[in-house]
C-alpha cells in the first residue's frame, strides 16, 4: 500500500474536469441484459450478477420479481436477502423492504441444511444478533467461520453497513481480512487493462484494383497479331517458294530472337515499373500534409499512427531518423486503413490491435534489414537484360536479311508485307505488354493482400487469445469493494478510530485522471483511475478523505484530508444537467464548495436496445452516491442533532427486525 503521507489539505474537485481519454463498451456480453419475456429464473440469475457487480438497487428490483414469480429456493433467498440489506442501513430501508427481509425464507421456502441454507439461517442470526449487544457472539462467529465460499464471502461483503456494535468490528476484521489477503487475487495485475480493451475488429485488406483492361484494348490486341502474323507468314511464303534457304533460317532466327527479347522485355520492364509504384507509395510527401478534420474516424487514425510509430522506435535508431525514414510507409498504412475501416460502426479503439501490430511489423522488418527487400526482389538480373538485348540484335539482324531476299523476290508485296508487319507488330507488342503488365500487377497485388491478410489474421488471433481471461464485471467490482475497504481500514488507523467508534460512513466513486473507462452492456462505468470521496461521520464531526486509485496495481495516490463540524455542513444535492451530467456537490458553510462529477456529460452512450437512462441508473447505483446522499443530506438538516436523530432511528428499526 502506498502510505498516506500527504499533508491535510482541502478537497477541491478539479481533478474531476480532467477529460476522459478512451471509452470501451463490450456490447456482446450480456451478463445484465434481459429479454422481454425474461423467465423469473432468468431475472434471478441477472439479479445475482448485479448484486455481484456492486449494484444491488437494480439487484433487490430483480429477485423481487424472481420470487414473486415463483422462483424460490434457498440459494435465492440467501441472495433476496443480501440484495435487501446490501448499501445501505436499516434506517435507509423502507418499511415493506424490512417486512420482506423478515419474511424471506418463508416465502422462498428454505429447507435443508444445504450451504445455501446454512447461509440464510447465518445472515438472519446476525440480523438478530446486531440488535442485541450484550449476546454471545462467539458461537455465532464460529458458525460463521465455518461457513464456505461463497456463502462467507458474501456476507462479509454485503452486510458491511448493516451491523453494528461489537458484531460490527467482529465482522470488520474478517471483513478486512480477506480484502487484504484477495485485494491482488485473480492475476489482478496483468488482467485488469484487458476489461478497458475493446472486442477488436477482425482484419481486412484493401481488395486489389482490377486489371484495368477495356474490350478495346482487347479487340486491338488480337486484331494487331492476326494482321502481324499474316503478314509475318506472307513473308515467309515468298522465302520458302524461292528457295532462299539461308534466308529463311535467318528469318526463324529472327522470330525466335524475337520471342526471347520480349519475354526478357516484359520481365524488365514489369520488375522496373513494379518497384517506381512501390518507392512512390513508400515515398514521403513531399508537401506538408494538413491532416483529416479535428475529431473523425481519419484523424484518430493519424494519432494512433503518429503515436505508435512515435513509440516503436527501432534499437540503435533515432527517432527522428525513423520518423523521416518510414514517413511514406506510414502514410501508406494510414491510407489503408481508413480506407477499408471507414465507417460509423468501426471506432478506431476496435483496430488498435491492428495499427499497432502493423507499424510494430514496420520496425520487425527494419530492424532485421528487410524493410527496402523489394527493391532488391524487384532488380532485374543481369541474365534477363542480356537475354533481352540478344534477342533484340537476333531479330533485327535476322529480320533485316530476311526482308531483303523477300524484296528481291517480290519487292512490292515483300515491302508492302513488311510495313504491315512493323506496325502491326508494334501496336500488338504495346497492346500485349499492358494487358499482361496489368494481369501480372493484379496477381502479384492479390498475392501482397493474401499475405498481409494471413500475417494480420495471425497477430488477431493472438490478441483475441490474451484477451481471453478478460475480467468480468463482477470481478471488477470484487476488486473495488476490497480496495474501498482497505482505504476505509487507512483511513480509521490515521483517526485512531474503530469501526463501531463511527455513526456511519459512506464513499463516492468517481472517474480519476486521465482514466480509460469501459463498460459492459447495461453495465456501470469502471475506470482505470478512481476519485474516491470517504465520509467518516464519529462523535466530533466529519472526517473526509479524498484519494485517487489506481485501479491497476491496487495503489492510493494524492491523499487529501479535511475535517469539519456537522453545523459546518449547509447544503447538500446532486445536480443533474441536461446532458446527464451528474455532480455531487457539498456546501459549507464558510463558502468552500466541494464537488464530483460522478456522471460527466456524453457518458449516457447508448448501444443499440440499450434503454435512455440506463447507464447512468446502473453507475449512480454502484458508485455509492445514494447511500452518501442519505447521509449527508441528514446531517445538512440536523446538524450534530443527526446523531441522536440516528440512534434513535436504528433502535426503532432493529427492533422492527
Amino acid at each position: 500500500m502506498t502510505e498516506p503521507g500527504a499533508t491535510t489539505t482541502n478537497y477541491a474537485g478539479d481533478s474531476a474536469h480532467v477529460g476522459v481519454q478512451a471509452a470501451t463498451v463490450h456490447g456482446g456480453v450480456h451478463i445484465y441484459s434481459l429479454p422481454a419475456d425474461a423467465s423469473p429464473a432468468e431475472k434471478f440469475e441477472t439479479g445475482v450478477s448485479l448484486l455481484d457487480g456492486g449494484i444491488p438497487g437494480k439487484a433487490r428490483h430483480l429477485i423481487h420479481e424472481a420470487v414473486m414469480g415463483g422462483h424460490i429456493g434457498n440459494k435465492v433467498c440467501f441472495h433476496w436477502q443480501l440484495a435487501l440489506v446490501s448499501g445501505r442501513t436499516p434506517h435507509e430501508m423502507p418499511e415493506e423492504d424490512i417486512a420482506l427481509l423478515r419474511q424471506a425464507p418463508f416465502m422462498c421456502r428454505v429447507t435443508g441444511g444445504d450451504a445455501w441454507a446454512d447461509g440464510v439461517n447465518t445472515v438472519r442470526r446476525l440480523l438478530d444478533s446486531a440488535r442485541q449487544p450484550d449476546a454471545d457472539l462467539r458461537p455465532l462467529l464460529k458458525d460463521f467461520d465455518g461457513l464456505g465460499d461463497p456463502q462467507r464471502a458474501m456476507i462479509l461483503r454485503h452486510l458491511e453497513l448493516f451491523l453494528d456494535g461489537p458484531l460490527k468490528d467482529q465482522m470488520w476484521h474478517r471483513a478486512l481480512q480477506s480484502a487484504r489477503e484477495h485485494q491482488m487475487a485473480d492475476d489482478r495485475a496483468d488482467r485488469v487493462w484487458k476489461f478497458f480493451e475493446p472486442k477488436p475488429t477482425p482484419p481486412r485488406t484493401r481488395a486489389p484494383r482490377p486489371p484495368e483492361i477495356t474490350v478495346g484494348t482487347w479487340i486491338k490486341a488480337v486484331a494487331a497479331t492476326l494482321v502481324f502474323t499474316v503478314a509475318v507468314l506472307h513473308i515467309g511464303y515468298l522465302l520458302a517458294r524461292e528457295l532462299q534457304g539461308f534466308a529463311l533460317l535467318a528469318y526463324l532466327l529472327s522470330i525466335a530472337g524475337g520471342y526471347y527479347a520480349a519475354r526478357g522485355g516484359l520481365e524488365w520492364r514489369y520488375r522496373a515499373e513494379r518497384r517506381r509504384a512501390k518507392d512512390e507509395e513508400y515515398e514521403p510527401p513531399r508537401a506538408r500534409t494538413t491532416g483529416a478534420p479535428s475529431g473523425g474516424f481519419a484523424n484518430r487514425v493519424d494519432q494512433r499512427f503518429d503515436y505508435y510509430f512515435a513509440k516503436y522506435v527501432p534499437r540503435d535508431t533515432s527517432r527522428s531518423v525513423w520518423l523521416a525514414e518510414t514517413a511514406g510507409i506510414r502514410k501508406s498504412l494510414r491510407d489503408e486503413i481508413v480506407e477499408i475501416y471507414r465507417e460509423q460502426r468501426i471506432g478506431v479503439e476496435k483496430i488498435n490491435w491492428l495499427i499497432r501490430y502493423r507499424v510494430s511489423d514496420v520496425r520487425r522488418r527494419w530492424e532485421n534489414g528487410t524493410l527496402w527487400n523489394y527493391r532488391q526482389e524487384l532488380a532485374t538480373p543481369l541474365a534477363t537484360k542480356v537475354l533481352t538485348i540478344l534477342g533484340l540484335a537476333v531479330l533485327a539482324l535476322g529480320a533485316t536479311r530476311a526482308v531483303e531476299n523477300a524484296m528481291e523476290v517480290a519487292p512490292v508485296s515483300a515491302g508492302r508485307s513488311a510495313t504491315v508487319a512493323l506496325m502491326a507488330g508494334v501496336i500488338g507488342a504495346l497492346t500485349w505488354l499492358r494487358i499482361v503488365l496489368e494481369h501480372r500487377r493484379h496477381a502479384a497485388d492479390e498475392a501482397e493482400s493474401r499475405q498481409t491478410l494471413d500475417d494480420c489474421t495471425a497477430a488477431y488471433e493472438r490478441w483475441r487469445q490474451k484477451l481471453a481471461d478478460t475480467p468480468s464485471d463482477p470481478e471488477m467490482a470484487a476488486w473495488l469493494d476490497r480496495d474501498r475497504k482497505v482505504l476505509l481500514d487507512e483511513a480509521l488507523r490515521h483517526y485512531g478510530l474503530a469501526m463501531s467508534d463511527m455513526i456511519a460512513y459512506a464513499f463516492i466513486e468517481a472517474r480519476g485522471s486521465r482514466a480509460r473507462r469501459a463498460r459492459v452492456r447495461n453495465g456501470p462505468w469502471r475506470y482505470t483511475r478512481y476519485q474516491l470521496l470517504l465520509f467518516l461521520l464519529t462523535m466530533d464531526g466529519v472526517r473526509q478523505l479524498s484519494v485517487e486509485l489506481d485501479f491497476e496495481r491496487g495503489t492510493f495516490h494524492g491523499w487529501n484530508r479535511t475535517n469539519y463540524r456537522y453545523e459546518a455542513v449547509a447544503a447538500v444535492r446532486v445536480h443533474q444537467a441536461d446532458d446527464d451530467e451528474r455532480r455531487f456537490e457539498l456546501a459549507l458553510v464558510n463558502g468552500e464548495q466541494i464537488q464530483v462529477e460522478v456522471m460527466t456529460s456524453g457518458m449516457e452512450e447508448l448501444e443499440m436496445d440499450e434503454a435512455p437512462g440506463v447507464v447512468s441508473e446502473m453507475t449512480l447505483d454502484a458508485s455509492g452516491i445514494h447511500h452518501t446522499l442519505h447521509v449527508m443530506e441528514g446531517i445538512a438538516a440536523e446538524g450534530k442533532q443527526w446523531i441522536a436523530q440516528e440512534r434513535r432511528r436504528k433502535g426503532e428499526r432493529q427492533f422492527a427486525m
